[in-house]
């Protein structure tokens, strides 16, 4: 035996790089009909192929990898009980599909059963972190960011195209249900120290505290009752309420910070807890806090129960289309009623309601429509008096409009959850949204390392047959 012989039957680093050579010379093999080809391909035709075979010689590389850095858990004659320490001889081998995105191979693994506890294990599984689905935690990640942002069989037939990797549209809406069902607010939402790091890159040099936007609404998705396949289910659209909460610097600036967005079908007290929650990672006394959102008394409420100093700002464009719903009751689609739009918008943002408030109460109905519409209104603007101060808000750099929220809940919820003929039970929806949070926020990896533990010790707890 050479010298590179014995080398390499020593050292698993040349060992596994041995077995890696083979596979290369295989793969490089199934080349040859291009180099006899009297016409060489096109270099789209030499991609397709590497396309499709490159898995085999990954999967291959891979394969080499584990039987060596593995070994001894793979030849494993003893191991000792997990619960009671008793030693255990092996039973048999157990074979494995293993599915990565480098590829596949099957792993022979060691079985081992001790009647006392009666309970069945593979000391690799929990080495090697496997999942017990053939398909690995990093398809699982890869296949779940997908199904998030498409509808599953369309996020399946891509996935497969992309990757090379065919895992159908059940197994994405299967592992999406399940990450998305062990994700939570404290998952999903940035730590404390995350957000504090965000709020400085915001602040940069300036001795001004940036501005963090917190703007709230709601949207509506469709939601199904449980029901059999054969049953009806009934189905109406429930409101998913929203949070989005984002930096600006000083002056507003040109680019926004992302901070979090949780978005959640929940009732008013549910949702209320959730952003008091949030609230707690923001070092509140770093930043001047803008509170944006409509008319809505519920979103006032929580709000200001969770950001007791912030500046509250009825969104712009929600006051406008009060204002022009009474214009055009009173004054018609007339030059008239443009003008007095725009005059009462100017004074609302000079923080003059009252003013506004003792016009309309002067002004005379020319219908009873008007008359009614002039009496929402006088009941509107109290309520917001102290919301109107636009000028005020612009000059310290804060928003006005809602529109940040507004393509938050476009982002979250209408692209992925109201697709044609959609229709979603209600811990599903949720979950979806958590993980569609989670993508955005950046925490996705932190909430799919808590599946992975959670998977991991579902099977450390389950027990098999022997």
């Amino acid at each position: 035996m050479g010298a590179l012989a014995v080398l390499q039957a020593t050292d698993p680093l040349e060992e596994t790089r041995a077995m890696a050579h083979r596979a290369l010379d295989e793969w490089i093999d199934a080349l040859a009909p291009f180099f006899r080809s009297a016409v060489p391909p096109k270099l789209s035709e030499l991609s397709q192929h590497v396309q499709k075979t490159r898995l085999e010689f990954l999967g291959a590389c891979l394969e080499a990898a584990v039987e060596k850095l593995y070994a001894p858990y793979l030849e494993q004659e003893q191991a000792t009980c997990p619960h009671c320490r008793k030693r255990l001889w092996r039973k048999r081998f157990d074979d494995q599909t293993i599915s990565t995105m480098q590829g596949c191979f099957t792993l022979k693994r060691p079985y081992f059963y001790c009647p006392r506890c009666r309970y069945g294990f593979h000391p690799i599984d929990e080495a090697l972190e496997l999942a017990p689905e053939e398909h690995q935690y990093d398809v699982q990640q890869q296949a779940t960011r997908l199904g998030a942002d498409l509808p599953f069989e369309r996020a399946a037939e891509h996935f497969s195209r992309v990757s090379g990797v065919t895992a159908g549209s059940h197994f994405t809406h299967e592992t999406l249900t399940a990450i998305g069902e062990s994700a939570s607010l404290d998952l999903v939402i940035p730590q404390r120290e995350e957000i504090e790091r965000r709020i400085a890159e915001a602040r940069g040099d300036d001795r001004v505290r940036p501005v963090l936007v917190v703007a709230v609404d709601g949207a509506h998705i469709p939601i199904r009752a449980p029901a059999a396949r054969d049953e009806k289910r009934p189905g109406a659209y429930r409101e998913v309420k929203g949070v989005r909460l984002y930096l600006l610097g000083r002056g507003g600036g040109e680019r926004i910070i992302s901070v979090a967005s949780w978005h959640q079908v929940a009732e008013v007290q549910g949702f209320r807890a959730d952003l008091e929650a949030i609230a707690t990672r923001v070092p509140q006394d770093q930043v001047r806090i803008a509170l944006v959102a409509d008319g809505a008394p519920w979103i006032w409420n929580v709000v200001q129960a969770a950001f007791p100093t912030g500046t509250q700002i009825l969104d712009y464009y929600h006051c406008a289309q009060h204002l022009y719903t009474v214009a055009h009751a009173q004054y018609g689609e007339t030059l008239q009623a443009k003008e007095w739009v725009e005059i009462t918008l100017i004074r609302l943002a000079l923080n003059h309601p009252e003013r506004v408030i003792g016009e309309l109460r002067e002004m005379k109905p020319e219908n009873d429509s008007a008359a009614e519409e002039i009496r929402k209104l006088i009941n509107y603007l109290p309520e917001n008096r102290h919301r109107f101060a636009y000028h005020r808000a612009k000059n310290a750099g804060m928003p006005i409009s809602s529109g940040g929220i507004e393509s938050a809940n476009k982002f979250f919820c209408h692209s992925r959850m109201k697709v044609t003929g959609a229709w979603w039970l209600e811990p599903n929806s949720n979950g979806m949204l958590r993980i569609r949070c989670a993508i955005h926020n950046g925490t996705f990896d932190r909430v799919f390392h808590h599946h992975v533990k959670r998977s991991q010790d579902a099977r450390e707890k389950r027990s098999t047959s022997p």
